[in-house]
């Protein structure tokens, strides 16, 4: 009875969480071209930082409370499911043409952060608030990356929700505070569910983080990317994901180091290594032909479960 009541908690929390940033979104942007701010900024700033808001609720909460396991392991398992199950999933249904800069410069660059995290990380076992300052300071170089880009055209940005007639002011304006209450709401009920289902089942807060909350806070990016496929337009999948695991990376860990220092255990280095290595194999499946092909998918859902089977062993 106590771990059908946990699930459910769980299920209601992600599903707070998902419907609260998906308003939030939709009502910040709204106000903001409402107010004459340019869609290439709200695109760049918003709607991409939104994606990312289920994990930066639960991440910052999941610190705050002390559960620093979940903190490292839901970003580090998000980033991990994003590349193998998202893209896994989304390649076998459609295969996925790849941007020149995603290759040249986003993949690796999210390869390069990666190691960041881990050194900074492993130094001391925690991510400082120093160590959350220096990964601002990376997102912030990103953010200048994005903003050139998209001024030379290049799509590496969401769409913007577009204003109608029944976008009052007050609407837009409730949109984002119940957005922002279901996002801080939802996050609260997840951790607690999740850390009373990791002492149910004997489970540190780093496999819980790893898998169950990961594959929650991941379901944002799961549902558009399949969609895409589904409507043909799988086109922009990989750079969104790899976007996504930037965001995940530098804003999600920046800002939670930055409101509390978060720990950062040595058994974390395994995963980091996994990380880094589904990039490189998400590389090697997209040179060839610079797309992601069915093969390259079934590639990609085959290690997701090689990872899986060492994490419950």
């Amino acid at each position: 009875m106590q771990i059908a009541l946990q699930v459910l908690l769980l299920v209601v929390g992600f599903t707070m969480l998902i419907k609260g940033a998906d308003w939030f979104v939709e009502g910040a942007s709204k106000i903001a071209d409402k107010f004459g701010i340019p869609q290439l900024v709200i695109g760049l700033t918003i709607v991409a930082m939104g994606t990312s808001a289920p994990e930066a609720a639960v991440s910052i909460t999941s610190a705050v409370k002390g559960s620093a396991g979940i903190t490292i392991g839901n970003v580090v398992g998000s980033n991990i499911m994003n590349v193998l199950v998202i893209l896994g999933i989304t390649a076998v249904i459609r295969a996925i043409a790849v941007q020149k800069s995603t290759i040249r410069y986003e993949i690796p660059f999210t390869i390069g952060i990666t190691v960041v995290l881990a050194v900074l990380g492993l130094t001391d076992n925690r991510v400082s608030r120093l160590d959350g300052a220096i990964l601002w300071a990376l997102f912030i170089v990103y953010l200048l990356y994005l903003l050139r880009m998209a001024k030379k055209g290049q799509d590496v940005i969401e769409d913007v929700p577009e204003l109608s007639e029944k976008d009052t002011p007050l609407r837009m304006i409730l949109m984002v505070l119940i957005g922002a209450v279901l996002i801080v709401w939802g996050a609260d009920i997840t951790v607690d569910a999740a850390t009373e289902l990791a002492k149910i089942f004997g489970m540190d807060d780093r496999l819980i983080g790893l898998t169950i909350v990961a594959l929650g806070t991941s379901l944002p990016e799961l549902v558009t990317s399949v969609t895409a496929a589904i409507k043909g337009k799988a086109d922009i999948a990989v750079g969104n994901i790899v976007g996504s695991n930037i965001f995940n990376i530098l804003f999600v860990v920046g800002t939670t180091a930055l409101i509390t220092p978060v720990t950062y255990s040595a058994s974390f280095m395994v995963d980091s290594i996994v990380v880094a290595a589904t990039m490189v194999l998400l590389l090697l499946c997209v040179l060839p032909k610079k797309k992601l092909g069915r093969v390259g998918g079934l590639v990609m859902l085959a290690g997701y479960a090689a990872y899986f089977v060492y994490l419950i062993r």
